[in-house]
C-alpha cells in the first residue's frame, strides 16, 4: 500500500529540535525497530500521537509536530492475510512484553518483523497503536526510510520556523 497526508508525532520537548530523527529509536530499540535500525514513529491522528508519547504516568510536557507525507510502499499490518504470510499475527504485534523478549535474545519478534521488512524495500509499516486506551481505530504508520525526496518523501510543517 502506499500513503499520501498529514502525519503527527509528539515529542518530548527535550527532542523538539530534531523532529526527522530517529536515532533515539536507533539507541533503544523500538516495538518495531531493533537497537542499530532507525525509525520514526508517526501517527495518523493528534490524539493517537498523544496516546504514544505519554504512555506512561500522567500527560507530561509534549511538543507536537506534523509532517507532509507521500509514503510509496508500506505494509499494511490490518491485512490478516498479509501478516498470516510473514508468520505474523494481530497477538504478536501486541506483545505487551516485547521490551523483555529484546533483552533476553537481542531481538524481540515484532523487530525481527520489522527488519525483514525493511531489508524486502518497505519504507514502513502501517500498525494499529497497541498505546493504553487506543482502538483499533488509532493507527500509527512507522517508518524505517524517510527523506525529502521519494520513494519516501516526509517534509516537517514549520513554515514559520518555529523550531529554529
Amino acid at each position: 500500500m502506499s500513503f499520501e497526508g498529514f502525519l503527527y508525532r509528539a515529542l518530548n520537548p527535550v527532542y523538539a529540535r530534531e523532529p526527522l530523527s530517529g536515532r533515539g529509536a536507533a539507541l533503544y530499540g523500538g516495538r518495531f525497530n531493533p537497537k542499530g535500525m532507525e525509525a520514526l514513529y508517526t501517527s495518523l491522528s493528534i490524539m493517537t500521537a498523544i496516546r504514544e508519547a505519554n504512555q506512561v504516568g500522567s500527560l507530561q510536557p509534549t511538543t507536537l509536530v506534523s509532517y507532509r507525507a507521500k509514503i510509496e510502499r508500506l505494509f499494511d499490518s490490518l491485512d490478516e492475510e498479509a501478516l498470516h504470510a510473514w508468520d505474523m499475527d494481530t497477538a504478536a504485534l501486541a506483545d505487551p512484553v516485547w521490551r523483555d523478549a529484546m533483552k533476553a535474545t537481542g531481538e524481540a519478534r515484532t523487530q525481527t518483523f520489522a527488519r525483514r521488512l525493511f531489508e524486502q524495500g518497505y519504507q514502513g509499516l502501517l500498525v494499529r497503536s497497541f498505546a493504553a486506551g487506543a482502538t483499533a481505530g488509532n493507527l500509527n504508520l512507522v517508518l524505517f526510510q524517510w527523506g525529502p525526496e521519494p520513494p519516501a518523501r516526509l517534509t516537517l510543517i514549520d513554515d514559520e520556523n518555529r523550531l529554529r
